[in-house]
């Protein structure tokens, strides 16, 4: 408040000061006309003819006298310009919800008044404003490639989605890999008044595979040069935006830059803030040309429509040509382009505070883009290092950066209240389910779960395998919860096959397991194993969601149907490959059982054959899985028979069965309606032999259960009444489901559920 209220005084001081100066300078010129009481006039006609004596020193005293006034008027005109700075310096109002308005700092064409403005301070003008309506629509585009990117998107859009009060139009042009990824993490993270399209970016490699590019980003970072051909015809104006960016502010107050935009400036940009362009880095250092000091394209405000005009496909490749011929390839890929083009057209561009872009590059002269947090706009990322770039400032950036790496997403579906939103069929149809449920229910919870959008980030790593040629291969499919990280790597070393993972997490927790899978060169060593984020939202933990996330997304013919605190045998995934041939799963519905034992030594020396397996259970070091807790849901397996089995053999089913099973991938889904603790499994077997798929048993393959302490899920169970009868009431819920999808087969399970 004090410093508004001296803000004030210092305007009202000047503009007073523009009123008075002149006011004083006429009364001194009047006063120091007189000669000997009498007017001097200051016109040469008027003098001669009131002053018959009109002399050449008179004429001197005229000349002084114009001058002085002319240098009273310049003196005025600075004034005016100081007092406009003064205005653009001065504390913003504060706006009220009802505000459509933003105001925008005022951006120049003149690095050194930039400067200026910026040492004098970053705050936003209180005079007339550019207006971005309450619900016009902000589009954004922003080119992503593969997994990383990914990631680094996420955190992009959750900082836009922080401050933002616009609907947002996300245009990305993507690879397939990166569309996967986002197309599904939009899709379930249901964000009111955002829209996202998606341009297939391998279709565009043609358009500039012909320039030679340095840079890290490889042949994706020169993708902006194309977008005025890209995006759609009708769209006039977009803000470009690299993945490595984070917002810390309202992006509405770039989008009404727009309106800044005179004459033929089509390119909003920030200067480079390193010496890159001024060749003085390091010796024979020979950048592309630029203008002064060059501009950083981590930003871009795009005007479409004039650029298609200007004919800037054709501007641009010229200029690419003509260039390439004398410096061969690009370094810093788009950026070279566009800094060579602005150049010799130095007219198109509109040049941004520099706080729209503050670069933690090395050399970066970023500091002077801001005094305080309050004059951050916009943080760019643009090392290598990243994180680790080193800046005097850097762990405030980071601090900054790591809070929407962890931000809860969830908290972002947030309404824009007064905005038509588009119809999204998806969540129109969620409400009519949740409105149908009866939220007076004692289990309204449970019923709810199985209807909860979760968010989902497929592929958090980087994920490369081809399934083997020989259409035998085998995924191994489990789900985890961050409680059980420490399970990874030991089923990576017993398991050499593919691997897909749901893992249930937090935002922040999704960065620990991140952490953890970068320090460990177990992890790092498997590019075949794909881990898919399911964040966490609503007291339950969704099992079998979980386990449909890892089986939807598998890219073998077959999975392995496992738990995540198993160990499967050395050997197991090509002893499985080789019984898939020996049992011909590909032509028939067969479920391949492989025997659950378990040890509840923390430490356990691994059997590495059946024969050493056979003697650890004889000496009490093994058991059979779960035999003295819940008998009826392994011993359909007939472990006695399975001791000294050579050959494949067949059970039937029965009550409670729940084996782990080797299926085709089109196998039947799991049942979202169980979460939490109890009858995950033993639904989905039940529903496979209602499929009449046969459970064969296979002799020479086993799977140990390792000791942990009990999940959350099996101590509500065991010391909540009510989450037992619910249970129970779901149970009975899915067996009439079956009897009505499954008609007369599906009487069984009723019969056996009344006789156990």
């Amino acid at each position: 408040m004090l410093g508004i209220c001296r803000g004030r005084r210092k305007f009202l001081a000047a503009s007073l000061s523009l009123l008075c100066i002149p006011a004083i300078t006429w009364i001194y010129l009047f006063s120091g006309s007189f000669e000997d009481g009498k007017p001097v006039s200051l016109s040469p006609l008027e003098s001669q003819a009131h002053s018959p004596r009109y002399t050449a020193s008179s004429q001197r005293e005229r000349e002084s006298l114009e001058v002085r006034m002319r240098e009273v008027e310049e003196e005025n005109r600075a004034l005016r310009r100081q007092l406009s700075l003064a205005q653009g310096r001065a504390p913003a109002h504060r706006r009220g919800n009802h505000s459509k308005t933003y105001s925008m700092e005022e951006g120049t064409g003149d690095s050194e008044n930039l400067r200026a403005g910026i040492v004098a301070g970053n705050s936003s003008e209180c005079g007339q404003q550019p207006v971005v309506e309450k619900c016009e629509t902000i589009h954004v585009a922003i080119v992503c490639a593969g997994y990383n990117a990914s990631r680094d998107v996420v955190t992009l859009v959750k900082s836009v989605l922080f401050h933002r009060r616009n609907p947002l139009h996300f245009h990305l042009i993507a690879d397939s890999i990166a569309e996967q990824i986002l197309a599904t993490l939009f899709q379930t993270w249901m964000v009111p008044a955002v829209r996202v399209d998606f341009y297939n970016a391998d279709e565009l490699k043609s358009e500039v595979s012909w320039i030679p590019n340095k840079h890290y980003s490889g042949i994706y970072g020169l993708m902006k040069l194309v977008l005025t051909k890209t995006l759609p015809a009708n769209l006039e104006r977009v803000i470009v935006l690299d993945t490595d960016i984070t917002f810390a502010t309202d992006i509405a107050e770039l989008w009404a830059v727009f309106h800044k935009f005179k004459g033929q400036q089509v390119l909003g940009l920030v200067e480079n803030q390193s010496d890159w362009y001024l060749g003085n880095l390091w010796k024979n250092h020979r950048p592309w040309p630029a203008l002064g000091r060059g501009y950083n394209t981590g930003v871009i405000l795009l005007l479409l429509d004039k650029l298609r005009k200007m004919k800037w496909e054709q501007m641009w490749r010229l200029t690419a040509e003509r260039e390439l011929m004398g410096m061969l390839s690009t370094s810093l890929a788009d950026q070279d382009i566009f800094n060579a083009v602005i150049k010799q057209n130095p007219f198109l561009v509109y040049q941004l505070p520099c706080f729209w872009n503050v670069q933690l590059s090395d050399h970066t002269r970023s500091e002077q883009c801001y005094r305080d947090v309050s004059d951050l706009k916009v943080i760019h990322w643009n090392s290598p290092k990243k994180l680790r770039v080193k800046n005097k400032h850097v762990e405030f950036f980071r601090n900054l950066y790591l809070t929407f790496l962890e931000y809860d997403g969830n908290l972002l579906r947030r309404e824009l209240f007064g905005c038509p939103s588009e119809a999204d069929v998806n969540s129109e149809n969620l409400q009519k389910q949740l409105s149908e449920l009866d939220e007076d229910d004692l289990c309204y919870e449970f019923r709810r779960e199985r209807f909860t959008v979760h968010r989902t980030h497929l592929y958090f790593l980087h994920y490369e395998y081809e399934p083997a040629a020989d259409s035998t291969d085998v995924t191994l499919v489990a789900q985890l919860s961050m409680d059980r990280l420490q399970m990874l790597e030991a089923i990576c070393k017993h398991w050499e096959g593919p691997i897909s993972l749901a893992l249930y997490l937090s935002d922040a927790e999704a960065q620990q397991f991140l952490r953890y899978a970068q320090g460990s060169e177990v992890l790092m060593s498997r590019h075949n194993v794909g881990y898919h984020i399911v964040y966490k939202e609503g007291q339950f933990y969704p099992v079998n969601l979980l386990r449909n996330v890892a089986m939807k997304h598998i890219s073998t013919p077959y999975m392995f149907l496992s738990d995540i605190d198993f160990l499967p045998m050395y050997g197991l995934y090509e002893y499985l490959r080789k019984s898939v041939i020996q049992l011909d799963l590909a032509n028939t519905k067969k479920a391949m059982i492989v025997p659950a034992f378990e040890t509840l030594r923390y430490r356990l020396s691994f059997p590495k054959s059946k024969a050493e397996l056979l003697s650890m259970l004889d000496m009490g070091t093994l058991f059979t899985f779960r035999y003295h807790v819940w008998t009826k849901g392994h011993a359909p397996t007939n472990f006695a028979k399975w001791r000294t089995a050579t050959t494949p053999y067949r059970v039937e089913w029965e009550a409670d069965f729940e084996p782990y099973v080797v299926v085709r991938r089109d196998c039947p889904e799991y049942d979202r309606r169980f979460v939490g603790f109890g009858w995950n499994k033993v639904a989905h077997i039940m529903e496979l032999d209602v499929q009449e798929y046969e459970f064969i048993v296979l002799p020479n393959a086993y799977m140990i259960h390792m000791p942990h302490a009990p999940s959350f899920d099996i101590t509500k169970f065991r010391s909540n009444k009510q989450y037992r009868i619910c249970l129970k009431t779901l149970k009975e819920e899915f067996q009439q489901d079956m009897s009505r999808r499954y008609g007369f087969a599906a009487l069984k399970y009723l019969t056996a559920e009344n006789n156990s």
